[in-house]
């Protein structure tokens, strides 16, 4: 029997690409207001990229993010939380004890909106075999384990390596011919024959249609605090854009 498809609800809050960090605390805004019900929603979609670094085995990322995680439990007991890793946070499950934890190995994601057949996806699936290699590499706890004992005994120069790496990335650029791009990859992995890919990592904040197909990129929320709600009383999905 095949698994029970996830139903994405009216009211559904989604987050794409927030790099939470020191530098870029705005989301524990969020999440308390979701918390407190002062933000409504009815359920939680993690779209992946939520943290700057949070890699399960290595104990500084958990460090960091400690307030951030323990925020997203505390919402998963009162509403589903769905958490899509991305190519920042991963091997997760450990922090996350009650949520679904959607590797990279497992996107897109098949969900259901009322007749739809939805696509949910951090972004980085079907890349290039450079690409696929690294991500496959990174994501192995074996290795994650090793350089999780070389950065502790090198006094986190790995961490601090990445920290510069990061704080000189232009996360809000504009992608030249991203419609084109986006064309190719939905030929190439055969994803027309559903109705809609949502997906973030891209951060370009753009929707589409192919045919009947409709595609939405996701604004990351760590370039200016903007969020997604699944409108009501719509029989096709319709994401409404919201700022904090």
């Amino acid at each position: 029997m095949s698994p029970k498809l996830f139903e994405l609800q009216s009211g559904a809050l989604f987050v794409s690409d927030a790099h939470y960090s020191a530098q870029r605390p705005k989301l524990l805004e969020l999440l308390k207001k979701i918390l407190s019900g002062e933000i409504l929603a009815t359920q939680v979609i993690l779209m992946g990229d939520i943290c700057d670094l949070l890699f399960g085995g290595i104990s500084l990322t958990y460090k960091r993010n400690r307030d951030l995680i323990e925020l997203i439990n505390a919402i998963s007991k009162k509403m589903q939380v769905l958490y899509l890793e991305g190519n920042h946070d991963f091997l997760l499950k450990r922090y996350f004890p009650n949520i679904q934890i959607v590797p990279l190995q497992k996107q897109p994601l098949h969900v259901r909106y009322k007749n739809s057949d939805i696509l949910l996806a951090h972004g980085d699936f079907g890349s290039e075999l450079k690409y696929r290699i690294y991500t496959s590499m990174i994501r192995s706890r074996l290795l994650l384990s090793f350089l999780g004992f070389v950065d502790l005994v090198s006094f986190h120069s790995i961490i601090h390596w990445l920290d510069g790496y990061l704080t000189q990335k232009d996360d809000c650029k504009e992608i030249v011919d991203f419609e084109a791009l986006i064309k190719r990859r939905l030929d190439e992995n055969e994803l027309l024959k559903y109705d809609a890919l949502i997906e973030g990592h891209f951060h370009q904040n753009r929707s589409f249609s192919f045919g009947n197909f409709h595609y939405t990129n996701l604004g990351a929320f760590a370039c200016n605090e903007r969020f997604f709600v699944v409108k009501s009383g719509h029989e096709a999905l319709v994401l409404e854009e919201l700022f904090l």
